[in-house]
């Protein structure tokens, strides 16, 4: 069962992606929705990295960042509102891990752990991925994962072919 809406608003963390058509603009584009939703604001957003392929790796590179946000919304909610900009932008969801133009993720949110048909936070394969740990410790290396900073688990892994393609304020 979902828990109650937060009041003050709660820090999430979602993971941005894509590698069609112009991603950047699609990510820059969701950002934007997002950012106008009268629950939930921007906070901040890290460099955009140009990140090789995971799972389905016969595919262009992809451009990555993570965003984080205050919102009131509740998880769920949350997540609708990305799958919305997601809709907005075109996204065609075809094969897993496959191509596309926009991809969000909710990879953190508050402390909460929540595991919904459809919905799981922590994000269950962001601590394995360095196309979202490299961008989120740009903006959160203290933030704590599953009892260690993401900084620590950011060593654990290779992260090699994470460039960073432009800062922190590409999106604006």
């Amino acid at each position: 069962m979902p828990g109650p809406e937060p009041t003050a608003g709660e820090r999430a963390f979602i993971g941005l992606g894509g590698n069609l058509g112009d991603p950047r603009a699609s990510m820059r584009a969701a950002l934007h929705r997002i950012d106008e939703d009268p629950d939930t604001e921007v906070v901040q957003v890290s460099s955009l990295y140009r990140t090789p392929p995971w799972g389905k790796t016969d595919q262009p590179d992809f451009l990555n960042a993570v965003a984080e946000v205050c919102t009131r919304l509740a998880p769920r909610a949350l997540l609708d509102l990305c799958l919305a900009a997601e809709a907005a932008l075109h996204r065609v969801r075809r094969e897993r891990w496959g191509p596309r133009s926009i991809d969000l993720d909710i990879l953190f949110y508050g402390d909460r752990e929540i595991d919904e048909e459809g919905l799981t936070v922590p994000h269950p394969r962001m601590l394995e991925r360095a196309f979202v740990l490299v961008p989120l410790h740009e903006i959160a290396p203290n933030l704590v994962i599953r009892g260690r900073a993401v900084k620590r688990h950011l060593g654990a892994i290779d992260s090699t072919g994470v460039v960073r393609e432009a800062g922190p304020g590409w999106w604006n």
